[in-house]
């Protein structure tokens, strides 16, 4: 049997928020831990509030933890105070469920759900003892498995990761498991190497050591090699075709401590087929695949049983487009009113705005209005194929005043493709529009309303992965602009660091070469590079000038469409023509429709992976 770690009300007493150390919370599961089972530990590489608030995760947990040959359970980034603890108490990460060391259970799977949250792998990896470089490790240490929109360019964290879920988790995982159950019934037989050639050979496994680099004359990276029979030259997403038949979390985990999505998350759809160029989960979750109106209300009755919550947010990446969505909620409301449930839609698209379903959605209790015109001239919303007019904003905006809204947020962005100076100052006017359309409607001021501003990092996988951001001096003067013109005082602004957006941009684009600048980073002290008060860009800046890789590469230069680009042997199932096409469309300034609604645009999702667009609407 492992050591189980025993965390001290002492040291507890010590810390902000112990709670996220404690575990036993409502819904939470305890297996008898014995051989037999796989034992699998699904980690968020970021404070317990942030991880207990992903989806993905929670589906995972039920998933896992409904097969009888596995138990699954959780740990999340402790916080720097209870960090120093651990560390001064020689006390190894350990899992809220069993208090077991991380180290002691067979795959430890990290979601990877923002670049700057891959430093906290590796100080995680080394809070519990396990060396953080996979060649160090062989079959006595846990597996180190990482899925989530980021692996989708896994060669930064190359150097790191045993091997990375492609796609859509909740069949593989499953076959993960089996593979590792297999292999310790048989005695672990031919080691790590063994059971990575097998788990290899599943559809959506990339194991990063069976692939070499080869790079031209000049150094340039040409192409990523197969070093094994087992390893495929392209490792094409995982998708689930059929959403209603596949486990969801029913049964989530109540934290004792409010979390950041606190409240019953209820996933409409999967995949967005709009197109905005710049969307990465556009790409990576095509196609459409909804989920039946009467799956969807058993689950909310199932969720309000066993959990006790009273708010229901509808996520997807446009909830808004759900073609049941009318129904739904007022089903969800009829039935839930009672006992003082109410629904709620993040984000609304402009276009897609009804006033009468605001209302429907905030009959029990009424909150801001959210809307995200992305850009602030309609030249630039045609650049990145939004497809909505300042028009539908209007409308939509008269509308919500005049039902009795008075708190409206939007969305925009800075740094993307062809922006000029005058579609920074198209932000100011159009939030002054907004502004004072309320007076016009409502013969006053009182208007509250915010305009947040982050700035466009290109990902892998988009029609814009070939575009060099902007710099950070430049960023940071189209704030400054952007600052400068905003007068009214009804208008509040908030905009993002434009150095960890360099950052990211930096990683999102990256190859192999990264690996090394984030193992000196981290060793040099930084975490937690989401959190500005942690941000260390200097120590980030030290490790890339002392490992002699310049970010600039990576996140600033334009790349020609017929580079070898460091993720093109993991396939989201778009086909590279499609994403050059778009990227011709966008400096053209050209539409192209919604294929769900409108012909199909040949991206190659359906055809190539035998998966259709389930939309219910049109059934």
């Amino acid at each position: 049997m492992h050591p189980i770690n025993t965390v001290s009300p002492a040291i507890l007493s010590k810390v902000l928020k112990p709670a996220r150390y404690t575990g036993h919370e409502w819904n939470s599961v305890n297996k008898d831990v014995n051989a037999d089972l796989v034992s699998f530990v699904l980690a968020m590489p970021d404070v317990y509030e942030v991880g207990m608030s992903n989806l993905g995760l929670k589906i995972l947990y039920q998933v896992l933890n409904n097969r009888p040959d596995t138990f699954a359970e959780r740990v999340y980034a402790p916080w720097v105070d209870m960090e120093a603890e651990m560390r001064a108490a020689n006390i190894r990460l350990y899992t809220l469920e069993t208090k077991r060391p991380v180290s002691s259970c067979d795959i430890l799977g990290f979601s990877l759900q923002y670049e700057l949250s891959y430093s906290n792998i590796l100080n995680m990896l080394d809070l519990a003892a396990i060396p953080v470089e996979s060649t160090k490790r062989d079959e006595s240490h846990p597996l180190v498995v990482c899925g989530g929109p980021c692996a989708f360019n896994a060669e930064p964290l190359a150097d790191f990761v045993d091997l990375f879920i492609i796609g859509e988790a909740e069949e593989v995982i499953g076959e993960v498991a089996g593979v590792i159950a297999e292999w310790k019934k048989a005695g672990k037989p031919g080691g790590k190497a063994h059971v990575l050639r097998q788990a290899a050979q599943l559809q959506g496994i990339y194991v990063p050591s069976f692939y070499e680099e080869e790079h031209n004359a000049a150094g340039r990276l040409i192409a990523l090699r197969p070093t094994q029979n087992e390893a495929k030259p392209v490792i094409v997403k995982r998708v689930i075709k059929d959403l209603d038949q596949v486990t969801f979390a029913t049964k989530p985990i109540v934290p004792f401590i409010e979390i950041v999505h606190d409240r019953i998350m209820l996933e409409l759809f999967r995949g967005c087929t709009r197109g905005c160029r710049f969307c990465q989960a556009g790409v990576l979750y095509r196609p459409v695949r909804e989920r039946k109106m009467d799956t969807l209300v058993n689950y909310v009755q199932e969720l309000v049983d066993n959990t006790g919550y009273n708010e229901i947010s509808l996520v997807s990446l446009s909830s808004a487009d759900y073609s049941c969505l009318s129904p739904l909620i007022t089903e969800l409301i009829t039935r839930f009113k009672q006992q003082g449930v109410s629904v709620s839609l993040p984000s609304l698209r402009v276009d897609s705005f009804s006033i009468e379903l605001a209302k429907q959605v905030q009959q029990v209790r009424k909150s801001g209005l959210t809307f995200a015109p992305e850009a602030g001239t309609q030249r630039l919303r045609d650049v990145i194929n939004k497809g909505v007019t300042e028009e539908d904003l209007t409308q939509a905006v008269s509308a919500a005043f005049s039902a009795g809204w008075s708190t409206i947020k939007l969305y925009f962005m800075i740094g993307l493709p062809t922006e000029t100076d005058e579609d920074i100052a198209g932000i100011a006017s159009l939030a002054q529009r907004v502004a004072d359309l309320y007076k016009q409607i409502k013969g006053r001021r009182g208007a509250k309303v915010t305009v947040s501003v982050s700035s466009f990092v290109p990902k892998p996988h988009t029609a814009f992965q070939w575009f060099g951001q902007n710099s950070v001096e430049e960023i940071e003067r189209k704030q400054k602009l952007l600052r400068s013109l905003i007068k009214d005082r009804s208008i509040s602004l908030s905009w993002h660091d434009a150095r960890t957006s360099f950052l990211e941009g930096a990683f999102a684009r990256g190859d192999r070469s990264l690996g090394k600048v984030l193992l000196r980073a981290w060793q040099q002290g930084v975490k937690f590079d989401g959190w500005s008060e942690h941000f260390k860009y200097d120590a980030w800046m030290e490790a890339f000038d002392a490992c002699g890789v310049d970010p600039e590469f990576y996140a600033r230069r334009h790349r020609e469409t017929d580079e070898f680009l460091p993720w093109e042997h993991l396939s989201a199932g778009v086909n590279k023509a499609f994403l050059v096409k778009e990227w011709q469309a966008a400096q053209q300034e050209t539409f192209t429709a919604d294929c769900r609604h409108d012909s199909c645009g040949v991206c190659g999702v359906c055809q190539d992976l035998d998966v259709d667009i389930v939309d219910w609407g049109q059934k």
